[in-house]
């Protein structure tokens, strides 16, 4: 391989896979500088100089209802993928997370010859057992983000190995340099509200979450709230709230506590040491799916972690005004017990995480694919 340049496709289906492939590819470039990549992202992949042959917007989906309304375009981004696997193309496929659409991905580059490593893994563990088998059949390299998975998949034979979170790995600016960013007073107290990344979500989520933090402010009349906002999304009603497109790092980083939705800011939250409510909802069908399959106690990815509540969890029914705000509301207090006790067990979540670098480590674990 080393006489002629290195041929990848990357494949990520969703905002958070697109940010964790860019990453990836700038440490394939540092390693090995001609590695030409194209594949399946967004902005972040673009601009980490990939060749986008679809935009990730048109495949994202969650739950279990909306990906079937997904499938015409997963067909006919499969296709093109599949062609290209067995002309040839790439020497190297790497896949990230998004398993509805990555699953099929793999199966087709295994079976051009192509070796494929999967970053991010399927969340198998939580309600999908089988997945492992898929995994064990189709990739070479299993790079896990969380500790407890490279056991979970090598008892199933998948080749896995836990490489470190990538969120280790993005620059968390200071509370007074985030403060700074978002033009707000150094010493006022900050609530930050994080709905989620895809429309979906936001639509479901959001006007519970704004009509808490205004509850809130009527025991806080000087609380500042920050919504991490997300370009094509809508917040409704939001004249009285700062929409900040500056990212889920920063916001988290202003705040003194944070309504995040289930998912990659609940451990964001962790890292920057902020204390938490997680609050979910989806549509009905996939939420009975979900209890009937799940196989894990939590939805937080800290409590997972902590293995016990460490953040409050108001899923479904329970995500009302009410709840949340008598579960943020001792969490505001920077220096009372709730605060205090959240942000000891962070140190223990963090810990957990591995140190920085999962991303060099990947691409590293990769390039020895096709050496």
């Amino acid at each position: 391989m080393t006489a002629q340049a290195l041929r990848v496709c990357v494949c990520a289906g969703e905002p958070s896979g697109d940010r964790y492939a860019a990453a990836l590819l700038r440490a394939l470039r540092e390693q090995r500088p001609d590695v030409q990549i194209e594949g399946v992202g967004g902005g972040a992949m673009a601009a980490a100089g990939a060749t986008l042959l679809e935009r990730v917007e048109s495949l994202s989906a969650i739950g279990f209802a909306e990906p079937l309304k997904r499938l015409v375009a997963h067909a006919s981004v499969f296709r093109q993928l599949r062609r290209r696997f067995l002309e040839r193309r790439y020497h190297l496929v790497i896949l990230v997370d998004y398993p509805g659409f990555n699953l099929p991905v793999a199966q087709a580059a295994g079976t051009a010859g192509i070796p494929a490593l999967y970053y991010v893994a399927p969340q198998a563990w939580a309600w999908a057992p089988r997945r492992a088998d898929r995994l064990r059949r189709t990739v070479r390299a299993l790079a896990v983000i969380l500790p407890f998975e490279e056991a979970f998949f090598r008892s199933r034979g998948v080749p896995a190995r836990f490489v470190g979170h990538p969120l280790l790995d993005v620059p968390y600016p200071s509370g007074t340099a985030a403060r700074a960013a978002l033009g707000l007073d150094a010493g006022s107290r900050v609530l930050a509200l994080l709905p989620g990344s895809r429309p979906s979500e936001v639509r479901r989520l959001w006007p519970v979450l704004r009509d808490a933090a205004r509850r809130l402010r009527a025991f806080h009349p000087d609380l500042d709230t920050v919504v991490a906002a997300v370009p094509g999304c809508e917040y409704p009603g939001s004249d009285d709230l700062r929409l900040s497109g500056s990212g889920a790092a920063v916001v988290l980083a202003a705040a003194d506590c944070a309504l995040c939705k289930a998912g990659t800011a609940t451990l964001e939250a962790a890292i920057v040491g902020v204390p938490s409510v997680v609050v979910y909802r989806t549509d009905a069908w996939s939420y009975a799916v979900a209890r009937r399959v799940a196989r894990v106690p939590f939805v937080g990815l800290a409590n997972l972690l902590a293995g016990r509540a460490v953040v409050p969890e108001l899923i479904q029914r329970d995500a009302r005004v009410e709840p949340i705000v008598a579960a943020a509301l001792p969490l505001l207090d920077p220096d009372g017990p709730a605060a205090r006790q959240q942000r000891a067990a962070y140190r223990g979540v963090r810990a957990q995480l591995g140190s920085p670098g999962a991303a060099r480590r990947t691409a590293a674990w990769a390039l020895e694919l096709v050496a």
